[in-house]
């Protein structure tokens, strides 16, 4: 799997052709995102038995074998040979040799790390970023729970969502007789949620292939009639003005909240995403407010950690919209007030992490349902 293949995209197509068994399915699956997630960690190991730079391929290989020997409870002579086994005949004696060396440092928990960002296999931006906005002890916390593969969780109606998606819909307490406008709507999990409640959900993505994903979803779990989707752009929607009883912007984020389950995540954001992002949020939201009803109300939602993504956002729609009212998010549970909304790390419950505000447009009666989880 190389370096341009996004892992999470990839592998599956991959598995669905080998016609290997669900086990066999679930080991290649842990080393293939595990040997992703870890690598730092990983060239750290090997990089002290390594006179020169290996060729892409062979280090590929060293990471795989590494991985299991630090991180997997396999027994260390079963992990170097059927590692040496895949290598080419040319580089055999290479990997046998270091791999034999990694697996004489015993597992991950015993050897000594130079530092965290190095330990937990990020880059360090996003190691001090976190800190940074977080605190030491909730960001590691975090980049520690975000280095275990995610559970799956299915909802009543068979669609795969993690339970802090779920608990997003939940929030934005859509039902019946309510128009949703879903602005950044793909790949459909919100909006089908909301349109499985009763809401008409009018579901736009500027991107046509998340759109069609959002049409085929909705379809899929029978409640097209209710998600009606639209390509669209959500910082210009083509959407008649103060109609919606509620928008929802799950707004384009870093995803320092998701590493979880996009194992190469880490390595492809950019330092500078989550300011950069900061600014798309905010065309977002201002694009959403016309849309809003008197009495609507506005859910703001993103899955990334950071302070300029979450706090900043809700000091700027402070600023620039004060007619706008926070209205309660989640009360208790793994959720912790965060500015006017509310923060869910991953430790906390063991999701992905998230942020949601809710804010009321002025006018109207008010009222509104209780919101969950």
């Amino acid at each position: 799997m190389g370096e341009g293949a996004y892992a999470n995209r990839v592998l599956p197509g991959l598995l669905d052709r080998s016609g290997l068994d669900g086990r066999d399915r679930a080991l290649a699956t842990e080393l293939a995102y595990g040997t992703v997630r870890m690598r730092r960690a990983c060239d750290h190991l090997l990089d002290r038995f390594l006179l020169h730079p290996p060729d892409p391929a062979t280090r590929d290989l060293l990471r795989l074998g590494a991985y299991q020997l630090a991180f997997l409870d396999i027994p260390a002579h079963a992990a170097v040979a059927e590692t040496v086994d895949l290598a080419p005949r040319r580089v055999r004696g290479l990997a046998n040799a270091v791999l034999r060396r990694v697996s004489a440092l015993g597992p991950a928990s015993r050897v000594d790390w130079p530092d965290d960002p190095t330990r937990l296999s990020y880059p360090d931006w996003i190691v001090e970023r976190l800190t940074a906005d977080l605190g030491p002890e909730t960001a590691l916390a975090a980049l520690e729970q975000m280095n275990q593969a995610p559970a799956v969780t299915t909802r009543s109606d068979g669609y795969v969502q993690d339970l802090a998606s779920q608990w997003v819909s939940e929030l934005v307490a859509a039902g019946p007789g309510d128009l949703v406008a879903d602005t950044c709507a793909g790949p459909g999990g919100k909006a089908t949620a909301m349109a499985a409640a009763g809401a008409t959900v009018l579901a736009g993505d500027r991107h046509p292939g998340r759109a069609g994903a959002v049409r085929d979803n909705a379809r899929r779990l029978g409640v097209g009639d209710r998600a009606l989707v639209v390509v669209a752009d959500g910082a210009h929607p083509p959407l008649r003005p103060a109609r919606f009883d509620r928008v929802l912007v799950d707004a384009p984020c870093s995803g320092l909240g998701v590493l979880r389950r996009r194992p190469d995540a880490r390595w492809r954001v950019e330092p500078d995403a989550p300011d950069r992002l900061a600014r798309l949020q905010q065309r977002l939201l201002a694009a959403a407010r016309t849309l809003l009803r008197p009495g609507g109300l506005l859910v703001y939602s993103v899955c990334t950690l950071t302070a300029v993504e979450t706090l900043g956002i809700d000091g700027w729609l402070a600023a620039e919209h004060p007619d706008l009212r926070a209205e309660p998010g989640p009360e208790g549970g793994p959720w912790r007030p965060w500015g006017r909304g509310s923060l869910l790390v991953p430790q906390a419950a063991g999701t992905d992490g998230m942020f949601v505000l809710r804010l009321r447009a002025p006018g109207g009666t008010g009222s509104d349902r209780r919101p969950g989880p």
